[in-house]
């Protein structure tokens, strides 16, 4: 039994350092360039799109912001439907599992 109790004490220990590093992660960010700096973009830690700059010289400055804008609402849209299909999949492998109210998998 000291066991059981061990094992669940460390699972709460590690789902706290998990919820710990998923904070510290949507703070982060990270920055990707391609085409020698022509295209930028920056996600955060958790991958969503924060901002796009495409320089000037690869479209009309007035499409500009519209292309931007147009490609980071995309983004937000996939990331969203893979979330949501990530979370309909994680229900069917823990239907019937007794996990605890408010655990979330993975942690």
């Amino acid at each position: 039994m000291r066991d059981l109790m061990s094992l669940m004490k460390s699972a709460g220990e590690l789902q706290e350092k998990m919820t710990a590093l998923q904070e510290e992660l949507k703070s982060a960010e990270a920055k990707g360039t391609s085409g020698g700096g022509l295209v930028t973009v920056t996600l955060n830690g958790r991958g969503d799109l924060k901002s796009l700059d495409i320089d000037a010289s690869l479209v009309a400055e007035s499409d500009k912001t519209i292309i931007e804008d147009l490609i980071i609402a995309a983004h937000a849209d996939a990331k969203g439907k893979i979330e949501a299909m990530m979370q309909d999949r994680m229900s069917e492998l823990t239907a019937g599992l007794p996990i605890p109210p408010g655990m979330k998998l993975p942690f």
